[in-house]
């Protein structure tokens, strides 16, 4: 217990320190947030009562002690640009960025360390040396690239060289721009729209669980638990599955409590090529905007997520891993 409330402590401490510096380096980035929101033309007067209204003319430490005091009251403030309370900004953006996230996440996993484990089954062998020339192509393709040649495949592609119904896929936003569906309908059409963003995650985050999972699951291989239980004649599944998969394990899940913060984070190329209003695109445009108080709610919450993450894959270290016990 000692252990966990010390742990604890240093988290949140992380956390305030993540949020000062972020304050500060937005404040000391180029740009004003009032100037941004008025006219071209506007006066400098203009811009002076801009600037009042937003609580940009008081000091520095004024404006800290200020957004300091509301953020431990559980208050966001309110975006300069929509003039809305920031936890419903972030509210609106976060289930896009879940959905698409978690999908891919799980997904890049299971591809990743399915791939890995049929590589190191076959290292050295045409299938290694093939799937390893495949997963470090997608991994190096960049994703907005990945992305236009999915759309350009599946949607105009498919168009002019006759692909089946099922294949031609929309491209853009999360919903037909006709409307109109409701129930099932809408539920089906979300998941068509869906699935050019979650293969391009999938395929770039797979990619790289591939690789890492070949090297893993090659290095329990060799050791010499494994090398006797082949040599006592256990099934290449068992010996994968019960043998070499479940001494892998606590890596992996370290790594997925770091790749968990992504999810939030959302991918800001393709949610921005696919028109996905998530928490990626929105963070990008806040920023553009000058829109302190949005930017400032989602770095809290990421940071927050990023060490939770970290937190929860140290404790669960131990439960995976009994030599970790002591």
């Amino acid at each position: 217990m000692r252990m966990l409330a010390g742990r604890l402590a240093q988290s949140v401490l992380l956390l305030w320190i993540v949020a000062t510096l972020t304050f500060l380096l937005l404040r000391a980035a180029p740009g004003d947030p009032a100037a941004l929101l008025i006219a071209p033309s506007a006066s400098a007067a203009d811009v002076a009562r801009a600037r009042a209204a937003l609580g940009l003319n008081r000091p520095l430490p004024v404006q800290y002690a200020r957004w300091g005091r509301a953020l431990l009251e559980g208050k966001l403030g309110e975006s300069f640009v929509t003039r809305e309370p920031v936890s419903l900004v972030l509210e609106r953006a976060l289930p896009v960025s879940l959905g698409l996230g978690l999908s891919s996440l799980l997904l890049t996993f299971l591809l990743g360390i399915l791939v890995g484990t049929v590589q190191a089954a076959r290292r050295g062998g045409p299938l290694d040396t093939t799937l390893t020339v495949a997963s470090t192509a997608v991994y190096a393709a960049p994703s907005y690239w990945l992305s236009l040649a999915l759309v350009a495949l599946f949607t105009y592609g498919a168009a002019r060289w006759g692909f089946p119904p099922a294949l031609r896929l929309p491209a853009f936003g999360m919903r037909d721009p006709a409307g109109g569906a409701s129930g099932w309908s809408a539920l089906t059409d979300l998941m068509r729209h869906a699935i050019l963003p979650v293969v391009t995650l999938t395929a770039i985050g797979a990619a790289g669980i591939a690789r890492y999972s070949r090297t893993l699951v090659s290095d329990v291989t060799g050791l010499a638990f494994v090398q006797t239980a082949r040599a006592k004649g256990v099934t290449p599944t068992t010996l994968y599955l019960h043998h070499v998969l479940r001494n892998a394990l606590p890596p992996l899940v370290v790594l997925f409590a770091l790749a968990l913060p992504g999810v939030l984070a959302g991918s800001v190329f393709v949610e921005t090529v696919f028109a996905w209003p998530g928490m990626g695109r929105l963070l990008v445009s806040s920023i553009l905007a000058r829109d302190y108080p949005v930017v400032m709610g989602a770095t809290v919450l990421y940071a927050a997520l990023v060490i939770l993450a970290n937190l929860a894959g140290d404790l669960a270290l131990p439960v995976l891993d009994p030599r970790r016990r002591s």
